[in-house]
């Protein structure tokens, strides 16, 4: 078996939403009872399902599951290029921009809190870390904490590759 074929599928939503007169990044908490990932910030997604054939699908899926935001609230934009985690996901991020103000239904066996960081505040150097990680070529990228919130590692990289993107 490859490295490739070893992986294991999954994807996430990049929601932006428009709110305070600028553009934020919507983000999740995870619980401390999740099987992985405890405590840590993140986009709605995950594994992708059986049957289900694009990015796109497993990430609105995702969303609807984890926030009960409706795919039908979502304008997808497009998708960035995949990440491969220290945990053997290959993840594809997706981009879209959701109606707002939103409801959430938060899936509370997964979610302790849903909550957005201005874009802005994001682009801004001084505001995150960027060193190596210890033992490899690759670097790790740590966000000063945002409200409380720590935002670090696949996330973190995959907010800088979107920045990046957008040429911020």
């Amino acid at each position: 078996m490859t490295e490739e074929t070893s992986l294991k599928c999954a994807a996430v939503l990049i929601p932006l939403v428009w709110q305070d007169e600028e553009w934020h990044l919507l983000f999740t908490r995870r619980t401390d009872t999740v099987e992985s990932h405890k405590g840590q910030v993140s986009f709605p997604g995950g594994a992708c399902d059986k049957g289900e054939t694009t990015p796109e699908q497993t990430a609105l899926r995702e969303a609807e599951e984890e926030i009960g935001l409706n795919p039908g609230f979502v304008r997808v934009l497009g998708k960035l290029s995949t990440l491969i985690t220290i945990t053997y996901f290959r993840v594809t991020p997706v981009v879209g921009v959701v109606r707002w103000p939103a409801v959430f239904r938060v899936g509370e066996d997964e979610v302790a809190r849903v909550f957005t960081i201005p874009l802005g505040w994001l682009a801004n150097p001084l505001n995150r870390w960027e060193f190596q990680h210890p033992g490899t070529t690759r670097s790790l990228i740590a966000y000063h904490p945002y409200d409380g919130e720590l935002l670090w590692g696949a996330t973190a990289r995959m907010t800088v590759d979107f920045l990046k993107t957008l040429g911020l």
